[in-house]
């Protein structure tokens, strides 16, 4: 599996340096964010793997941040935060949270549970760079897509979009954020583009192309 990338979401700037040496020390990337907004703003620009986020922060605490999350996306949430009572944990599971982590914690606690819901939550297998959704099966190295067991022939930019939004499957992306992931910084087209390969992506997929969904407003995203 690449390298998976974790929003770290706490006001205390002391709390996010320790929490990415712990990760990072265990093969984790990380992004951080001071406040509810960054996060927000972070997460609309990059992909995640997962976010471990904090709930007594200012603005808008972290119960907020995560019902705002989950209007648009699955991404794992495990709240991390002094707040312990079983009603503070009952509030964060109700919102959609994946775990509730109380400060203080082990290294090895933290670690092995976001590697936990990580399993958990990961709703394709991805076994020597080969995805697979029902009957979709996505051979990254092999650059091969089938369908049941009839094998589908995309372009260069369908199989890359594919790939792309299978890979970070339930996050919602602009077209314009597509179009940076998998046309590039460079690419003078415009956003129509990203439209016309998801509808031939659909046909080629056939009963498949259900997996790519339309966010109205927003853009599209991958539901496996």
């Amino acid at each position: 599996m690449s390298e998976r990338t974790v929003l770290i979401v706490d006001d205390e700037e002391e709390m996010r340096l320790l929490v990415s040496m712990y990760l990072e020390n265990a093969g984790f990337c990380c992004l951080e964010a001071g406040d509810g907004d960054e996060a927000l703003t972070v997460l609309a620009r990059r992909s995640v793997d997962a976010i471990l986020l904090d709930v007594m922060m200012p603005n808008q605490d972290g119960f907020s941040v995560c019902a705002r999350i989950r209007e648009q996306s699955d991404v794992p949430i495990l709240f991390l935060t002094a707040l312990g009572e079983e009603w503070d944990k009952v509030k964060g599971f109700k919102l959609g949270g994946d775990d509730y982590i109380v400060k203080p914690f082990s290294p090895g606690e933290l670690i092995a549970r976001l590697e936990a819901v990580l399993r958990r939550t990961w709703r394709g297998r991805e076994r020597d760079g080969q995805l697979q959704f029902g009957n979709l099966a996505i051979d990254e190295k092999g650059r091969k897509v089938t369908v049941g067991s009839e094998p589908v022939r995309l372009t260069l930019k369908e199989f890359e979009l594919l790939l792309f939004l299978a890979k970070h499957h339930g996050q919602v992306f602009s077209r314009d954020d597509l179009l940076v992931n998998v046309w590039g910084y460079d690419y003078t087209g415009n956003a129509r583009t990203v439209d016309t390969h998801v509808k031939t992506l659909r046909m080629k997929l056939k009963d498949a192309g259900r997996y790519i969904q339309t966010v109205w407003g927003i853009g599209y995203k991958f539901e496996g």
